[in-house]
């Protein structure tokens, strides 16, 4: 038997009406949901105010071992395990980001969960959807014209044309825009500069509308926003420019949070979405503070591995937000730790108990950084496939068993709810044990310097920073500023520990390399560019957008 793809069983759900979800499952009244066509809606800032002084839910953390070719299933356990909650009779959200174009296209081809553990509809959520990400690069690429706008009719501020820190963004891989010239074709088009694209979802003005927690609080970042220097390098403020105004009205929408449903017709909200290896990978404050005055349990995700994501949920968001998780649920698969004990992709399908131990040391590393380093308790949830073996399952019991943390097989893909009830029982159990005093990589206090450090040694095992004089050089500049406060986000591969992608497992003694320096003080927080990582990816040889088509009946074929 051929098992359906991924959008095969989207397109087969029985979705409710988005107003039926809104109004039976989370008592939300009519005239406070704003529906995008039957399936899809935005809440009102009114509503979301309206909350305020609610008892809070538990907060629910799904993370991962780093990622591989293999898959881990994140997202997946994410929804599977939010229905299966709500099956065992708990009143239960699913709490995500929404997804970006540039992987849709490029490597992933779909961010909505697979199998029958799915958010719905699963190519409206995929594509354009509610067109927050539209709205965030309109905001985006508006204060950069209105940058290059100023400098051209004067320049009263006096900007340094060399000391330009604003890029312009665009939801799409695209390699050919990283490094370009711009103001080309003589005076009446302003002063030629170097300038370059970054992706929307690595963008300030992204940061900033998922870690604000009002549309106040979000336009006063915005005009927090440096986008410049002057000769002597005094910094020059999206404010200063009458910017953040404007930029606020184009995301008067984009700032309220985007309510779907599971295939088994559970609530979830979508809202924001960067990516943790060049962000700070958390869907927005607002939603998942609204998520917690609506349920009893809220399931939400941080992206890529949890070196990264979970790293800079708890450092970033929950510092900045009060927010604080009950429990951490790091995804693994038996194919995914293979992969990490050196077996090759095209032997993933095969026992190799010897691969599995050695991989196992991935998932050891961050399972003892989120209760060591953050003093959060931790269950394992493996991504069930079908080739897993007795043999291979057996041993990772084992291991986990002498690590001291329980792991659970969820089968949620093939299942749906009902496959991953365990897990679900297992994450109740450990949440009525009581809350842990949440902990910090670094505290407020410490240099960034050093803040990179004790990320680098504590979080990834690297025995040292290396960063060159330019580096060290804005880390001083940024201090003197009176940005040594703010936490780092720190950009670097997804697929390793180390800043080097081909080092898998869990590796120690390497060199963390700090290539560059950037401030997002709006968003508030240093971001740190190491070793190749791109904040604008490229496609790969052969991207998904060569499989994805549309069918003479109007529907949406080859995503995911």
């Amino acid at each position: 038997m051929t098992m359906k793809t991924d959008i095969e069983i989207a397109q087969q759900a029985k979705l409710k009406r988005i107003i039926e979800v809104a109004t039976e499952r989370l008592g939300i009244p009519e005239e406070h949901v704003e529906p995008y066509g039957h399936y899809k809606a935005k809440l009102t800032n009114e509503f979301v105010a309206s909350l305020e002084g609610k008892p809070d839910g538990k907060l629910i953390l799904v993370t991962a071992i780093s990622p591989t070719p293999a898959g881990e299933g994140k997202t997946t356990t994410t929804v599977g395990l939010g229905d299966a909650l709500n099956s065992i009779g708990k009143n239960a959200l699913i709490c995500l980001r929404e997804p970006s174009l540039g992987p849709v296209f490029g490597m992933k081809g779909g961010a909505a969960g697979g199998g029958l553990a799915q958010i719905v509809p699963m190519e409206d959520i995929n594509l354009h959807f509610t067109g927050d990400f539209n709205a965030i690069q309109l905001a985006n690429n508006l204060l950069a014209a209105m940058l290059d706008n100023h400098i051209h009719h004067g320049n009263a501020l006096g900007i340094d044309v060399r000391r330009i820190a604003w890029r312009r963004v665009v939801d799409m891989n695209d390699r050919a825009l990283r490094s370009i010239v711009v103001s080309l074709g003589g005076p009446g088009n302003g002063y030629p500069r170097d300038d370059g694209f970054d992706i929307v979802v690595a963008s300030e003005v992204m940061a900033i509308l998922c870690l604000a927690d009002s549309m106040e609080d979000l336009k006063d970042r915005l005009g927090r926003i440096v986008v410049a220097y002057t000769r002597d390098k005094t910094p020059v403020l999206a404010s200063e420019l009458d910017a953040h105004g404007a930029m606020a009205v184009l995301l008067k929408d984009a700032v309220k949070p985007n309510l779907v449903q599971t295939l088994e017709n559970n609530p979830a909200i979508i809202h924001g979405g960067p990516f943790a290896n060049i962000a700070h990978g958390c869907n927005s404050v607002i939603a998942t503070r609204t998520s917690l005055k609506l349920a009893d349990y809220v399931i939400t995700e941080a992206g890529f591995g949890a070196d990264l994501g979970a790293e800079k949920f708890i450092d970033i968001k929950c510092r900045k937000s009060g927010l604080r998780p009950d429990v951490v649920v790091l995804v693994a698969t038996i194919r995914a730790l293979k992969f990490h004990g050196g077996a090759p992709l095209t032997e993933l399908n095969h026992e190799d108990v010897s691969a599995l131990e050695k991989g196992f040391a991935n998932l050891e590393r961050h399972v003892t950084n989120m209760r060591d380093v953050f003093n959060l308790p931790c269950v394992v949830s493996i991504n069930h496939f079908t080739h897993d073996t007795e043999a291979e399952l057996t041993r990772l019991q084992e291991l986990c068993d002498a690590l001291g943390v329980s792991v659970v097989v969820a089968k949620h893909w093939a299942e749906g709810g009902v496959g991953a009830q365990g897990l679900a029982h297992k994450v109740v159990e450990l949440i009525d044990k009581g809350a842990t005093e949440l902990a910090f990589a670094y505290e407020d206090k410490d240099s960034l310097e050093r803040k990179i450090e004790l990320v680098a040694k504590k979080i990834y095992g690297a025995s040292e920073v290396k960063l060159d004089t330019k580096a060290k050089n804005r880390l001083s500049e940024l201090e003197k500023e009176g940005h040594g406060n703010l936490p780092i986000c720190i950009a670097k591969t997804q697929y390793s520990f180390s800043s080097d992608p081909s080092l898998k497992g869990a590796p120690t003694g390497h060199t963390l390399t700090v290539r560059e320096i950037r401030l997002s003080a709006g968003a508030g927080f240093v971001v740190v560019v190491c070793g190749d990582i791109m904040t604008m990816p490229g496609l790969p040889k052969v991207p998904a957008a060569n499989r994805i088509d549309l069918s003479p009946d109007g529907k949406v074929v080859g995503l995911f």
